[in-house]
């Protein structure tokens, strides 16, 4: 072994993080080579521990299409590229996830990383004490994201990142166009959502109180951020209420009913909408003003092992991967497209905003519906429930 030199293993290690040769191939390298040239003392310490070590992580998503993209464009290439194993979880909605990730042990448990929505969550997440604190020299790739999705992040705690932006998104309100033309549509606006003539045809999703209270503040013409009278938005949700024929509770379920046709109108998520016009289906799109937007991001929960988290994140903000991921699940990637070229079919999508700044985009203020998170959840639960 008296050939083998630290610009040699450099090489070496380049090719197995590349996928260029096999894991087993490289911990047969690094047995041979390590005594040879004194590498535990080395830099490469931590390569070594790594190669050597069975390493795992879990990651839990929305399931569906985009865990689907998740799996197809960055969870296999990730592990094919450094033998780490990518744990797919789903959830159907984030109060549930958060009930599981609380009753784990230690706290976070056997949680690593969660494809949380909205930026209230991470403040909730990082108020319980769930939250990380990543090293982001170790995401070089974080230099591309937009600023304005990593500012409401770094501002909730205090100047660090416990997770990193990934995609944007609405919740709009999907129609189908056999049923309703799009002059009726625009007319309407968030009226549409409480329209008599469509009762038993309507939809709306049972797994969030912000969302139906954001839109029960459009119909009665308040600010969702900074609601007024509140009475009159439950007297609308429960107006609503008897006009529906059903809660949806996932994304999965929620293009069933519409491709079915067993709702012609519902509040949608903007990639669901997406994909299902992609499939044929007659679905229209409205995004009336002051339409819910929202990010998504990779939240890093504490107690995860960092290094393994950051180099997937990294992976995962490689403009190929996100781009491939954006495109499979049909939401615009947190990808600034000011300084990387995103594909025609991301330009197309609901959401996507090509300054890079999203001026004008409506989001949830945290502090403004955390505040209320307890009250208001238990008061839309007894609306759902026929109260």
């Amino acid at each position: 072994m008296a050939n083998v030199t630290k610009d040699k293993l450099n090489r070496v290690y380049e090719a197995y993080r590349n996928g260029k040769i096999s894991r087993r191939h490289f911990i047969k390298y690094l047995g041979l080579a390590g005594a040879s040239i004194g590498l535990m003392g080395s830099p490469f310490a931590g390569a070594v521990r790594e190669a050597w070590a069975a390493k795992s992580i879990r990651f839990d998503g929305w399931g569906g299409v985009v865990s689907e993209a998740f799996r197809e464009h960055a969870f296999k290439p990730f592990t094919t590229a450094t033998g780490i194993e990518v744990i797919d979880g789903e959830f159907g909605d984030m109060n549930s996830y958060l009930t599981r990730v609380k009753a784990s042990y230690p706290p976070g448990g056997e949680f690593n990383i969660a494809h949380l929505s909205a930026v209230y969550d991470y403040a909730r997440y990082a108020e319980l004490g769930f939250a990380s604190v990543l090293d982001e020299g170790k995401i070089p790739n974080l230099k591309n994201v937009m600023p304005a999705m990593i500012k409401p992040l770094r501002d909730i705690t205090k100047g660090t990142l416990s997770a990193v932006p990934y995609d944007l998104g609405q919740t709009g309100i999907a129609y189908n166009t056999k049923y309703i033309s799009k002059e009726k549509a625009q007319k309407l606006g968030v009226a549409l959502l409480w329209d008599k003539e469509l009762k038993g045809k309507l939809g709306s999703w049972s797994g969030d109180f912000r969302t139906n209270m954001w839109y029960a503040a459009l119909y009665t013409g308040q600010e969702p951020n900074n609601m007024q009278d509140l009475d009159a938005v439950w007297t609308a949700l429960r107006e609503q209420r008897d006009l529906l024929k059903k809660y949806w509770a996932s994304g999965a379920e929620l293009m069933s009913l519409l491709a079915n046709e067993e709702i012609y109108a519902t509040v949608a998520w903007s990639g669901r909408v997406a994909a299902l016009q992609q499939e044929g289906h007659p679905i229209g799109y409205l995004s009336p003003k002051g339409t819910y937007s929202w990010m998504e991001y990779l939240f890093v929960l504490k107690g995860t092992d960092m290094d393994v988290a950051q180099q997937l994140l990294n992976f995962m903000l490689e403009p190929a991967a996100a781009i491939a991921v954006a495109e499979g699940q049909n939401y615009p990637p947190s990808l600034d497209p000011t300084k990387v070229e995103l594909s025609e079919k991301i330009k197309k999508m609901p959401a996507f905003d090509p300054t890079g700044k999203l001026d004008g985009y409506l989001f949830a203020v945290p502090s403004y519906w955390n505040a209320s998170q307890v009250e208001w959840t238990e008061k839309w639960d007894r609306i759902m429930a026929g109260s």
